[in-house]
């Protein structure tokens, strides 16, 4: 067990927690109509987003995906600002313009995610750029799944952020599915980490459900890069609960399959060791859980009762 204390062992549980209770209610609010939008959801993965972003400054940034709830709290978009822009209210963190694929706030370090596959990855490669220009000894982290390592943008960037030795880090969640197409029909490879060695750069491959090990890699690569030392792939093995978006079912995954991955559930495993421990009792467990069903809660009411965007405001921000 890795001696991070237990306040900051208590912060990366009640962050996973935070991000399992929301997905599952805004799923239910999905279902209720309340949310414009289709959503793809992060239940299953929480360990990547909050072990990775636990070794980050509040002034690093990150690129997010399709799939960005969980990044966004990870990284400290507030719960009200991602509950608005799910409900296309005003005072969401886009003002209603990105709606669920693409929350984001610049004053915590995450950019408007980017739901096009493996675009977020060059975009952090000229943020990292940015970074080395300036000297400012921040570090970038794009987050992506394992449909984008067979695009030409993955290459490009890790190409680039290893030739110009730049403080970037390259986050893979495999989840084993680019939508419903599994991830070994597309490589042949058995670790998407070793395609690191092709750009002369570390590639390490992590549990991706247990979050101090997702942690204890994600410092090692952000010191690395914050130091000088370039960029690391990391390759996050986990899993999503659910299908690829609330409209898919899920079908086309082997039940046996789905059952494995959710007995190594990153949350449950967590809870395990902290109650072992003796840094979490079944008291304060069930203290933590009762406040952040009230923080979703308050969220929720904040966005029921924001206004919607005046129709005035749709061309602004745009540039041509």
């Amino acid at each position: 067990m890795i001696n991070l204390g237990r306040e900051k062992l208590l912060l990366l549980y009640r962050q996973m927690l935070t991000i399992r209770l929301f997905e599952d209610r805004m799923y239910h609010l999905f279902l209720q109509g309340k949310i414009p939008s289709t959503l793809h959801q992060y239940q299953g993965q929480e360990a990547v987003a909050v072990g990775v972003c636990a070794a980050l400054n509040k002034d690093d940034f990150i690129t997010s995906t399709h799939r960005p709830h969980g990044h966004g709290i990870a990284k400290g978009v507030p719960l009200k600002k991602i509950t608005a822009e799910l409900f296309g209210k005003a005072t969401g963190c886009c003002r209603a313009k990105g709606g669920s694929m693409h929350i984001g706030d610049y004053s915590v370090g995450m950019l408007p995610a980017i739901a096009i596959v493996g675009s977020g990855i060059p975009i952090a490669t000229g943020v990292a750029l940015a970074f080395k220009l300036r000297k400012t000894k921040q570090v970038a982290v794009s987050f992506f799944g394992d449909g984008a390592v067979n695009q030409g943008s993955f290459h490009e960037a890790l190409n680039m952020g290893a030739i110009y030795n730049l403080p970037v880090v390259y986050v893979c969640e495999n989840n084993l599915y680019g939508a419903s197409t599994h991830i070994s029909k597309v490589v042949k490879i058995k670790d998407l980490a070793e395609r690191s060695c092709a750009y002369g750069i570390p590639g390490v491959v992590v549990d991706g459900m247990d979050v101090l090990e997702v942690y204890k890699v994600a410092n090692e690569a952000v010191t690395r890069a914050r130091e000088g030392g370039g960029p690391t792939l990391i390759e996050c093995k986990t899993y999503r609960y659910c299908g690829h978006s609330r409209s898919d079912p899920g079908n086309y995954r082997p039940k046996e399959e789905v059952e494995y991955w959710k007995a190594r559930d990153p949350i449950i495993q967590f809870q395990k060791k902290l109650f072992e421990m003796d840094i979490l009792t079944q008291e304060e467990d069930k203290s933590i859980k009762i406040n952040i069903e009230r923080e979703i809660e308050e969220a929720v009411n904040f966005a029921l009762e924001s206004p919607l965007p005046l129709p005035e405001t749709a061309l602004e921000d745009v540039y041509a």
